[in-house]
């Protein structure tokens, strides 16, 4: 049973009017504006550096964006962000500019610069193992090399970047790459292996999961449908996967469905409906550059307006795919609008124009003919290539194993040889051992007492570093202001005006304090955990309410979604530690109006508790070193707050006391988000009298 996706003439109208063109272009023209607005102000800020990878990759963002829009900005920014790659020596950044490039040259025509780029990208990604980057290169530079005709190169690429993408279960690649070679054979009418390949590509997008994946590999489906003549099912997929591009507001692939709907009604020989899809296709190619599919639609439409009699019309249209065509060196475009422009005129009885285009028509399908045979050949010896040298890789393998387990073999046998002397050896130690033991144990006592004293003065050594460093500070400067005041040298209007900043010192001071005297305790095991049944909810507001005015002066919101039956096996006052010290992390490192949010999500006999900020991030260094006890990683905040360092390691100890564990997730610039687990608190249940 198949579903069909029906609208009325009238209201198709207005929603492709309003809702999707305007409204997408609304959406594109946001986002760009806003990557602009940030880049703008990067260029602007005095600070800026050479080095800055962010800045960077917010400049090929944007280049990106304008592909369908605007190619000579592609190229410009793109240039401009492979400048500062190559000055920073970011290879990520070299990388993306060299893609970006390839893309330009690509949409352009220009096929030879196009692979050049793709290259430079290719070999930098190979030079410094990026396998993911070398993945997305490699299916750069195959889809080039079919654009140029060296189908041989194109497989073979496509095949190499599915190993390589196989083996890192890189999905979102190996759909791509599959759907590509799937297109490969639909270019040779092989119907039955490109529909082979399409449903490899659909398993694998059913486990993505991604909706727009799903569409593409529809929308593409239902073109090789359509060309098979089976078009009840060409119909269901182009539905199917429109209206998942008219959710998402994807211009280039409606553009390039509603072209494939009109193709399909041309083959029902429903020629009105034909031009109405093509029309609503055209609108959109009026907002996007995309050349190779705006030549398909013009040949359609042409042949649409000679179906229906309008000669003049399909002329013009038939002459503006023919000059596009020659402009990227499209040869299947020049075929399809030369056979078209000789029908046209041969109706007109202008037989020396029927003539001339159909003499372009006939020497362009013959050199197809022989590109597609010479297409089919390399396809086929391609892969048997492929297959063979994978076969050779499996003998050598085995050979390589062959070998390992000789070496195996002589390895157990010397083992076996040395357990021999060992146990002659240990036999004759024995009675040595025995007058040993004595003097063993007491020097394992004296190593034992030297390492409990070491810890001891590592901890002695850390308290009076912490309490000179972040306490003498605060406390000093409170000290001057009050010697400033008693000696009369600050009135009292003055020193008034310091109260804000010295409550906000002494609350620093008193929360270092209790942290100190927190990890002294367990460093020193004098803190002993005692799980009771803990209500989650209701520290954490006493929490957000302890912290709120530093939340306020900071204009951040705080928002929680624990529920107020949420109920934990857990040390009360530990637990509360946990919150408050994460809670100030958190505020710490988000600016001026951010948002915190606190939550937890009740699994089965755990509790997960989750503090998400959108505030600086911290890099993959910074992630490895910050729950260290021994680590002295200090930072100051987005308002310069200073902290002692020490909030994560108590965090971490006292959640293992309490059974649980602590992680991060976090990427510079995006946020950072702390997680940590408590025992859930199970009520008994009643027995029945």
């Amino acid at each position: 049973m198949f579903i069909q996706y029906y609208l009325s003439y009238g209201s198709l109208i207005v929603l492709l009017a309003f809702g999707i063109t305007s409204n997408s272009l609304l959406a594109q023209g946001i986002k760009r504006d806003s990557l602009l607005k940030e880049l703008h102000i990067k260029r602007t800020t005095a600070n800026l550096t050479s080095i800055d990878t962010l800045f960077i990759n917010n400049i090929i963002e944007l280049a990106n964006e304008y592909r369908h829009h605007d190619l000579d900005s592609l190229l410009s920014l793109s240039q401009e962000s492979l400048k500062l790659s190559k000055k920073a020596s970011f290879i990520n950044g070299q990388i993306g500019s060299y893609r970006n490039i390839g893309i330009f040259y690509s949409d352009k025509g220009n096929i030879d610069q196009a692979i050049y780029n793709y290259k430079k990208a290719n070999n930098l990604a190979d030079n410094h193992k990026s396998l993911h980057l070398k993945v997305e290169t490699l299916n750069d530079l195959s889809t080039e090399y079919n654009y140029q005709g060296n189908y041989a190169l194109a497989l073979k690429g496509y095949l190499d970047a599915i190993e390589i993408a196989e083996k890192l279960d890189f999905k979102s690649f190996l759909s791509i790459i599959n759907e590509n070679i799937a297109q490969l054979y639909l270019d040779q009418k092989d119907y039955k292996h490109a529909m082979v390949f399409f449903k490899k590509v659909n398993a694998i997008n059913e486990e993505i999961g991604n909706p727009i994946y799903m569409a593409e590999t529809m929308s593409n489906m239902a073109s090789a449908y359509a060309d098979m003549n089976e078009l009840e099912y060409a119909m269901f997929n182009i539905n199917s996967s429109i209206t998942i591009f008219e959710k998402e507001r994807i211009l280039e692939w409606l553009a390039y469905c509603y072209e494939t709907k009109g193709k399909i009604y041309l083959k029902m020989g429903k020629n009105t409906w034909a031009l109405y899809w093509y029309k609503q296709s055209e609108l959109l190619h009026k907002e996007i550059e995309d050349d190779r599919g705006k030549i398909a639609l013009l040949n359609g439409m042409s042949e649409a307006y000679f179906n229906i009699r309008k000669d003049s019309v399909s002329e013009l249209y038939a002459l503006a795919a023919f000059d596009l065509s020659n402009k990227i060196g499209l040869r299947t475009g020049i075929k399809n609008c030369t056979y078209q422009l000789f029908k046209i005129y041969k109706n007109r009885a202008d037989y020396k124009k029927s003539l001339l285009y159909h003499e372009i028509f006939q020497e362009t399908s013959k050199s197809l003919a022989k590109s597609g045979n010479e297409k089919a050949l390399n396809i086929l010896k391609t892969k048997m290539e492929y297959d063979q040298q994978k076969k050779q890789l499996i003998i050598e393998n085995e050979k390589a194993l062959a070998k390992q387990k000789t070496y195996i073999y002589i390895f157990v046998i010397i083992l076996f040889i040395f357990l021999a002397i060992v146990l002659i050896i240990r036999r004759n130690e024995q009675i040595q051992k025995k007058l040993n033991t004595e003097l063993l144990s007491n020097k394992l006592d004296l190593e034992e007492k030297q390492e409990y004293l070491n810890e001891l003065n590592q901890t002695k050594n850390k308290l009076f570093s912490i309490i000179g460093h972040d306490l003498r500070g605060p406390i000093g400067a409170f000290q001057g202001l009050l010697r400033l005041f008693k000696e009369g040298e600050m009135t009292k209007d003055e020193f008034l005006n310091f109260v804000p900043k010295l409550k906000i010192d002494i609350d620093t001071i008193s929360f270092t304090l209790n942290n100190l005297l927190s990890w002294g305790q367990t460093q020193m095991n004098g803190s002993a955990t005692t799980p009771i049944a803990t209500n989650l909810y209701s520290i954490v507001e006493e929490n957000i309410a302890l912290l709120s005015e530093i939340a306020e002066s900071k204009s951040i919101k705080l928002i929680s979604r624990i529920e107020s039956n949420c109920q934990i096996w857990a040390d009360f006052n530990q637990v509360d530690i946990i919150i408050r010290n994460l809670l100030s992390n958190a505020l710490k490192f988000t600016p001026n109006n951010g948002q915190i949010i606190i939550g937890a999500i009740q699994k089965l006999k755990t509790c997960e508790i989750y503090i998400k900020d959108n505030g600086m991030g911290m890099s993959e260094e910074t992630m490895g070193e910050i729950f260290k006890i021994d680590s002295n990683h200090t930072t100051y905040g987005t308002n310069d707050e200073k902290g002692t360092g020490l909030g994560l390691s108590l965090c971490k100890e006292m959640v293992e006391k309490n059974k649980g564990r602590i992680w991060v997730h976090s990427s510079l610039g995006k946020g950072s988000s702390f997680y940590f687990t408590m025992p859930r608190f199970i009520k008994p249940n009643k027995k029945s009298a």
